[in-house]
C-alpha cells in the first residue's frame, strides 16, 4: 500500500512542485526628487528572463504609472495591464520585450505636468485663461519632458541593461498623457523614435467649453504639429480614440492632425497610424483592451 501511494505521488508530480512562471518583476522607486517638479514616483517592469541573462532591452516610457500594473495603486480600480500586454505582443514574435518605465502622475499637478508648454504659450487668451484655471499653477511640462529625456533616461540606462538609441526608445500615454507623448515625440525627435498618443485630449480643457471655438483650437494644434513634424526618418507614431464619454469629442481634432501627417508626406500604416474604436470609452479598461494591438504595431521590429 505504501509503495502504491508513493507511486501515485510521483505520478502526479507532488514530490517536485512546478516552478512559478516568470512574468517579469517590478522595481519601485518612491519619493523621487526632480528639480522644479512635484515629487515623483516610478515603477519599472523588467521582462521575463531579465535577471538570468545579459541581453539588452529597448525601453518604453509610460505616463500615469500608477494605473499600469497593480490595481491596488490605480485611481479607478482598473489598470492598463501593460506588463500583460507586452507579454501578449511579444509572444507573437513581432515585438521584442521592452523594459517599461511607468512614471506616476503627481496627483492634482497632473494637468500642468502633461499640458504641452509650447501649445500653452501659443494659445489664444481665452483658451489660455481656461488652461490656467485647470492648471492651478505654472505649466511645467517642458521641465517634465527635460527630466524624462535627461536624468530619468540616463539613470535607467545606467541602472538597467537597455538599448539606448532613438529607435529603441518609445513613449506612450492616454488623455493628457497622450498629449504629453505627442509633445515628447515632436519636441525630442532625437530621443523618442516611437510614440503612442492614446485618446489624446485635444480640446486641452473641458471640451464643452471650446465647442464654439473648436475650429480655432484645431487650427492651433495643426500649426503646432506642422512646425515640428519634419520627415519620418524611421520614426513611428500611433494615435487613436473611442466614440463614447470624453472620447466622443476628439474626432474633429484628430482628423485635422491626421491630415497634417498625410500632407507632410508621412505614410499611414508605415510611419503613423490613427484608429477609431467604436463604442470605446475614455477609461483604462478600454485602453487595456487595445494595448496589445498598439504595442504590436508601434513597437514591431523593423
Amino acid at each position: 500500500m505504501i509503495r502504491m501511494m508513493l507511486g501515485l505521488l510521483a505520478l502526479f508530480g507532488l514530490a517536485a512542485p512546478l516552478a512559478a512562471k516568470d512574468e517579469g518583476r517590478l522595481v519601485e522607486l518612491e519619493h523621487v526628487s526632480a528639480t522644479g517638479l512635484p515629487e515623483q514616483r516610478i515603477t519599472v517592469w523588467l521582462p521575463p528572463g531579465y535577471d538570468k541573462g545579459a541581453k539588452r532591452y529597448p525601453v518604453l516610457y509610460m505616463h500615469d504609472g500608477h494605473n499600469l500594473f497593480d490595481v491596488r495603486n490605480s485611481n479607478f480600480n482598473k489598470i492598463w495591464a501593460a506588463d500583460k500586454a507586452m507579454l501578449a505582443a511579444s509572444a507573437k514574435g513581432k515585438v521584442e520585450p521592452h523594459i517599461i518605465v511607468g512614471i506616476w502622475a503627481p496627483g492634482s499637478d497632473r494637468y500642468r505636468q502633461y499640458l504641452p508648454r509650447s501649445i500653452y504659450d501659443a494659445a489664444p487668451a481665452s483658451l489660455k485663461a481656461q488652461m490656467d484655471a485647470a492648471a492651478g499653477g505654472e505649466v511645467i511640462s517642458a521641465r517634465y519632458l527635460d527630466w524624462i529625456a535627461g536624468p530619468v533616461r540616463f539613470w535607467i540606462n545606467a541602472r538597467f541593461r537597455t538599448r539606448t538609441t532613438r529607435d529603441d526608445t518609445a513613449i506612450i500615454g492616454s488623455s493628457m498623457g497622450g498629449l504629453m507623448s505627442c509633445y515628447a515625440f515632436l519636441e525630442k525627435p532625437q530621443v523618442f523614435g516611437r510614440a503612442g498618443c492614446v485618446s489624446s485630449h485635444w480640446p486641452a480643457v473641458d471640451p464643452r467649453q471650446v465647442q464654439g471655438d473648436s475650429a480655432e483650437v484645431a487650427a492651433l494644434w495643426d500649426a503646432w504639429v506642422a512646425a515640428r513634424l519634419g520627415q519620418p526618418d524611421g520614426r513611428r507614431v500611433w494615435m487613436d480614440h473611442g466614440t463614447a464619454t470624453l472620447d466622443q469629442y476628439y474626432a474633429p481634432y484628430q482628423q485635422v492632425i491626421d491630415a497634417r501627417f498625410a500632407a507632410a508626406g508621412w505614410q499611414k500604416g508605415r510611419d503613423w497610424e490613427s484608429r477609431v474604436y467604436e463604442g470605446a470609452e475614455h477609461e483604462e479598461n478600454a485602453w487595456a483592451a487595445r494595448l496589445p494591438e498598439i504595442f504590436g504595431w508601434l513597437l514591431a521590429k523593423d
